[in-house]
């Protein structure tokens, strides 16, 4: 019940809460008042109103309603083991503190496998919570059940049913019409007058950007850990790429492009329709196989061409030259400008033929695998179980919000646990209730979330304890009364804030137990007694565990995704110098470890979006609003996917001047992000003095080795990019091109 900011409220706001309500109140209402006055089985009651109430009104799990009950129903398994281990640990207080602390952390962390599980935990910690409390009754454990699976099938069949809303348009379905737009892009790139217009371009921008997964709706992002869902991810990164490069292909010297370069884009065209017609038709639909053997038949003939052949520079370096061949220069005629725009176009090849393997796994699942290159679909092939197992190692560390909000919401209902079963509060799973709903990643927005929970829930007890002295035991009147109170409250509650919400539920809560047990305006005392013990519970475990929330570890993050670039961007560009003699497969640990860095840099990301900003938005002195952490972290993807295609053998030799311009160009690159870095996590010894975090002489990007290959080129391009890309770090810079933001992670 987190509740939105006070503000102006528009009507679609709370039509989307008030259906939500409605589905709630019937599946709640319908199984409370079937055991309790049809059955008289008043335990199965209480279980299928709170069993409803926690997956369809204390959680918010994204999605339409259909989307809702599917995975209602697939979470009933779950659902039982809770009731089940929860029956059975409040033998004892310590065992059910000791249960708390492991349930607790458990469905936290289970956030890691995206908005879905993250959206019903708050909800499953409730069926834990509610059985864990004395009375020790396993004889009622079948009445238990009984409740929890009446009240989930009434609540799904509410959602599956009752007022059905159309729903968004699916991330494959954005992914095809993008994919569509880069054909059409492709193809006017190849016929007169070879441009695109600035509608066009426009187009091409907005297309990727509905990519991006903040503007997708939490239901449709592929976040998961699961082979498709990385794979869908990986689609969307590809196309957002090829889109980027089409609209920004330099023009070829000679107005029109050459007859290889315009293989390329053509049969570039041709796959983008081929994964448009795959991402739509699914797995009816042809793989994108084919489409992708043409391009890569035209790229290795214009990379062949842009090579150029063998010459007689076989006798200075002799036949074992590093890299496995001779080196090659480019053919007489072909000019420096000719091999930008040939080492442009090969981007965008390799950008297409991603983007086709990406969407048949994405479809295909495993059965798509052999097709699939390795490195950058290195979870091509691996099981659902392995790929859940990678996602956790890469968060189990203190440096992972998802850690961290496990560890701190585990710590908090364990000590609200205790407290409760120690001192015997009345009703005490409410005081676990509400530090579970209070309790907020960072202690600024904890702290101001309490006090308008305290606010709320003392004048909702003050209207509870007038009305209970005024009815007193005419169970009736509860009866008729609660139906509308909770529509009112589920409807009103999440659009309103967390003040209404907290009051009107200390309502709805004394509506349901004064029909299971006479009540006095006492209980009203109680129910403001149990919140704000609850509360308290929540503010210290928020003071003392990661009280910024992800505010600082945003910006450790980021800076260790730029250390650990830096290093692979050294490694690079000595082995482009040296024709491959260091050259290191995609797996060595450095790659996994920017990797890995890049994962915990964009958990992080996410949870800052949802944070206020703290202290007034500064940490240690840095103002976090005019960093734009979007683009350090395209730093990383950039920085991984030119390495891997970079390395890929066999590496042409490059001459002397090339070769110690590539290696000053990756020093230079390198040291910029070291800089970069150290602004954004400065040690205790970092100089204060400003640092100039740009590179003012930019003039060795220019640079023209005589005699220098495409691979040459390649390089200079990529670490040029990745220049951009520290350039954009800084917000106070014009806004930028949208592919240089965040894209979703594949991994």
């Amino acid at each position: 019940m987190s509740g939105r900011r006070a503000g102006r409220i528009v009507p679609a706001a709370y039509a989307d809460s008030g259906r939500r309500a409605v589905r709630v109140t019937l599946g709640a209402a319908a199984g409370f008042y079937l055991f309790r006055y049809g059955l008289d089985r008043p335990v199965a009651a209480t279980y299928a109103l709170f069993a409803a109430v926690a997956l369809g009104g204390l959680c918010r799990i994204p999605g339409t309603g259909r989307q809702h009950a599917a995975l209602v129903l697939r979470l009933l398994p779950v659902c039982w083991l809770l009731v089940v281990v929860g029956t059975f640990l409040s033998v004892r207080t310590w065992s059910a503190v000791a249960g708390m602390f492991v349930v607790g952390f458990a469905l936290t962390f289970s956030a890691v496998g995206g908005p879905r599980p993250a959206g019903a935990a708050p909800g499953l910690q409730l069926l834990y919570i509610l059985p864990s409390f004395p009375p020790y009754d396993p004889g009622s454990l079948g009445d238990r059940l009984t409740g929890t699976t009446t009240g989930l099938l009434l609540l799904a069949l509410a959602e599956a049913l009752i007022l059905p809303e159309r729903p968004p348009p699916a991330y494959r379905e954005r992914a095809a019409h993008a994919a569509r737009t880069a054909a059409h892009c492709a193809t006017l790139l190849v016929a007169p007058p070879y441009g695109l217009t600035g509608a066009d371009m426009r187009a091409a921008r907005e297309t990727g950007r509905s990519l991006r997964s903040l503007l997708v709706p939490e239901a449709e992002r592929p976040a998961g850990p699961g082979l498709r869902d990385r794979a869908l991810a990986h689609t969307g990164l590809a196309i957002r790429t090829l889109l980027s490069r089409l609209t920004t292909l330099p023009a070829a010297p000679d107005g029109a492009p050459g007859p290889a370069a315009a293989a390329v884009l053509r049969s570039v065209a041709r796959l983008a329709t081929a994964t448009a017609t795959r991402l739509t038709a699914g797995a009816d639909g042809p793989p994108t196989t084919a489409a992708r053997d043409d391009l890569s038949t035209a790229r290795a003939h214009l990379s062949a061409i842009s090579l150029g052949p063998p010459t007689d520079m076989t006798e200075a370096f002799g036949p074992d030259a590093p890299g496995g061949s001779p080196p090659d220069r480019p053919p007489s005629g072909l000019s420096p400008a000719a091999l930008r725009r040939d080492a442009a176009v090969l981007e965008v090849a390799d950008a297409a033929l991603a983007m086709g393997a990406a969407a048949d796994l994405a479809i295909a699942g495993r059965g798509a695998s052999a097709t699939a290159p390795p490195g950058r679909f290195w979870y091509s092939g691996k099981r659902a179980p392995v790929l859940w197992w990678h996602r956790a190692c890469g968060h189990a560390g203190r440096r992972s919000v998802f850690f961290q909000n496990a560890v701190r919401v585990a710590l908090a209902l364990t000590a609200a646990r205790l407290v409760a079963g120690v001192g015997t509060l009345p009703h005490g799973f409410w005081a676990m209730l509400a530090t579970l709903t209070l309790t907020r990643t960072t202690m600024d927005e904890t702290w101001r979330t309490i006090r308008l929970a305290l606010a709320g829930t003392l004048v909702g007890a003050l209207v509870t304890a007038g009305m209970l002295s005024a009815v007193g035991t005419h169970t009736e009147v509860y009866a008729a009364v609660l139906p509308l109170s909770m529509l009112f409250a589920f409807t009103v509650g999440p659009v309103k804030g967390v003040g209404w919400a907290q009051g009107l539920f200390t309502l709805v809560v004394a509506l349901v137990f004064a029909q299971l047990a006479p009540a006095t305006w006492r209980l009203a005392e109680e129910r403001l007694l149990d919140v704000l013990v609850g509360s308290a519970v929540g503010a210290v475990f928020g003071l003392l565990a990661w009280p910024r929330g992800a505010h600082d570890e945003l910006r450790r993050a980021c800076a260790e995704l730029l250390r650990r670039a830096a290093e692979i961007v050294v490694a690079t560009g000595a082995a482009v110098a040296e024709g491959g003699a260091t050259a290191a497969p995609p797996g060595v640990p450095g790659h996994r470890s920017l990797r890995n860095a890049v994962i915990l840099a964009e958990s992080a990301y996410t949870q800052f979006q949802s944070e206020p900003a703290p202290f007034g938005g500064r940490t240690r002195g840095r103002v976090l609003s005019a960093v734009d952490w979007q683009a350090t972290l395209m730093a990383g993807h950039h920085t991984l996917w030119g390495a891997d295609r970079l390395l890929e053998p066999p590496l042409t030799v490059l001459g002397p001047e090339a070769a110690e311009s590539v290696s000053g160009l990756g020093d230079r690159v390198a040291g910029r992000m070291l800089l970069v870095s150290a602004e954004l996590d400065p040690g205790s010894d970092t100089p204060t003095a400003p640092m100039t975090l740009l590179d003012p002489h930019l003039a060795g990007f220019a640079a023209e080795p005589p005699g220098a290959p495409r691979l040459y080129y390649a390089t200079e391009s990529w670490l040029a990019s990745l220049m951009t890309d520290l350039s954009r770090i800084a917000r106070d810079a014009p806004e930028h091109d949208d592919e240089h933001r965040t894209a979703s992670s594949a991994r």
